[in-house]
């Protein structure tokens, strides 16, 4: 399984990026899919999920300024982002879980991660 991120870059504060992440080697109609993001210094966190039902959730810090999206015909998940801040500066990582609904989703209960994209934002 591979999980190929890219979209990621140096952008000033307010303005926004789309990171991409296109899975091979599994169908991802039957998997959840997210981002999660690691700063300097600080622990990796979850972003944002989408379920293969498609339902969504995010992390109290992006609410309102990033969508997570998934194209299953593309076999890829996307992780649009506007309004970005410098607290948003971090490696983002695109994830592949298949824990069912109702269950505490964290580090441990990702099957694959993917190779970190940089976000950057300047102020």
């Amino acid at each position: 399984v591979q999980l190929q991120a890219s979209g990621g870059g140096l952008v000033q504060a307010g303005g926004s990026l789309r990171l991409s992440c296109a899975a091979s080697g599994i169908n991802i109609k039957n998997y959840n899919m997210g981002w999660f993001r690691q700063s300097q210094g600080k622990e990796r966190e979850l972003v944002a999920r989408i379920r293969w039902t498609r339902t969504t959730s995010y992390a109290d810090s992006v609410k309102g300024r990033f969508t997570i999206s998934r194209d299953n015909a593309k076999n890829t998940v996307y992780l649009q982002m506007n309004s970005l801040r410098s607290e948003d500066t971090a490696v983002y990582y695109c994830t592949v879980d298949q824990l069912i609904s109702g269950a505490t989703m964290n580090v441990e209960a990702v099957h694959y991660w993917g190779e970190g994209t940089q976000v950057t934002v300047s102020s």
